[in-house]
């Protein structure tokens, strides 16, 4: 693991930088070519070549989020799920299995159910506040356990402690999705896990410019995942890499920012009297809310919540919102918001979702850097309607 010598705001600002300059440049420039000379060489890393993912530009990002990460190593992908399938497959093969926490990313939970069958790879959903449902789950074939930091879009808290504990016992290998949480509200790496993920597209870009993935952990680990990608072809090109180390520089301020201005959102819904039920971490209320204080130095910037009147009370408040922009997606500086439904879980079956708790009308809230006073004036017009 990376040790960080400064605070996380001063490592935004300079992990990543080349030393020397590139001609004195302040920023690292993008090099935006496909192929570079080769230098001759028996080795791999000698050939740089952007399907590779290991040209100058990747480099910088990569170094920025293993900084960022306390990392010993991280690669950067194409997307949130080439980074996810990359990581997964990288660990498991035809005839193994896969402990994986109930209530995941609908992308990732499709790939589960979809694609790793077909592969050979059995897996079983439990619950990541119950180690208990761990063991009874365990089998002679499993080989790692995958969870969330933040689940979404309940935004359950499990037990992320015990899960790199539980690891170490059985010999898995931990691998968690910290993208809710960034690595301002979290580092996974300090706490024993073996794999952090992300959709950069989200908190770590936080500009909704770009669509990128990261894993970070221990480096055998990370450069099994960067082959396993190099075969999926799932590489990030060079100006999204230069978008993302650059996005990375504000990371902290922007997290903070969405820290605070969630909590207030939250609790401005939790005393609505059209808002039936608040899931944020944040709130004395939630059940987890012990835990993610134990946990986080923030509680994020996602609040979900359902109104009283259930599905068509939320497509009417969608409607009505006039500084919250309805998109999916996530993190960035603007206020997005999505019924998880129609958008992150379409692709569940009405059973599946009902089963998750994902309700019809659940609304989903990714809270942005605005001002907050602007933020609740525009949630409670709409509500008014």
């Amino acid at each position: 693991m990376t040790e960080r010598t400064h605070h996380v705001e001063t490592t935004a600002v300079h992990a990543g930088d080349v030393h020397p300059r590139v001609d004195g440049a302040v920023v690292p420039p993008i090099f935006q070519s496909a192929t570079f000379e080769y230098p001759g060489g028996d080795g791999r890393a000698d050939l740089k070549y952007i399907r590779l993912t290991n040209t100058i530009t990747h480099r910088v990002a990569e170094d920025a989020v293993a900084s960022l990460e306390s990392a010993e190593a991280a690669l950067v992908a194409g997307s949130g799920m080439a980074a996810i399938t990359a990581a997964l497959l990288s660990v498991l093969r035809a005839g193994d299995h896969l402990l994986a926490q109930g209530g995941l990313y609908g992308g990732t939970h499709g790939f589960l159910h979809e694609e790793l069958p077909a592969m050979g790879i059995a897996f079983d959903l439990v619950d990541g506040r119950d180690p208990a449902s761990w063991e009874r789950a365990l089998k002679p074939n499993t080989r790692a356990i995958y969870v969330e930091s933040l689940t979404n879009p309940l935004l359950e808290v499990g037990d992320l402690d015990a899960v790199p504990a539980f690891a170490r016992a059985h010999g898995l290998v931990s691998l968690i999705d910290n993208t809710f949480a960034s690595p301002v509200n979290f580092r996974p790496l300090e706490h024993g896990f073996d794999l952090s993920i992300h959709s950069a597209t989200k908190y770590l870009n936080g500009h909704s410019d770009i669509v990128a993935g990261v894993v970070a952990g221990r480096a055998p680990l990370v450069e099994a995942a960067r082959r396993k990608l190099v075969h999926l072809g799932g590489s990030l090109d060079p100006h999204a890499a230069f978008l993302l180390h650059r996005g990375l520089k504000t990371l902290p301020l922007r997290v903070g920012r969405q820290n605070e201005n969630a909590l207030a959102v939250a609790r401005f819904l939790d005393g609505h009297p059209a808002v039936s039920r608040v899931h944020y971490p944040g709130l004395a209320g939630h059940p987890d809310h012990a835990r993610a204080a134990a946990l986080f130095s923030g509680f994020g910037g996602m609040v979900s919540f359902e109104l009283t009147g259930g599905l068509e009370a939320a497509e009417r408040f969608l409607s009505r919102l006039r500084l919250a922009i309805v998109a999916p997606s996530l993190g960035g500086v603007e206020t997005l918001v999505t019924r998880p439904a129609a958008t992150s879980h379409h692709g569940l079956s009405p059973e599946q979702r009902r089963r998750a708790g994902i309700a019809d009308g659940l609304i989903r809230l990714s809270v942005g850097i605005e001002h907050v006073d602007d933020l609740r004036a525009d949630l409670e017009q709409a509500l008014a309607g």
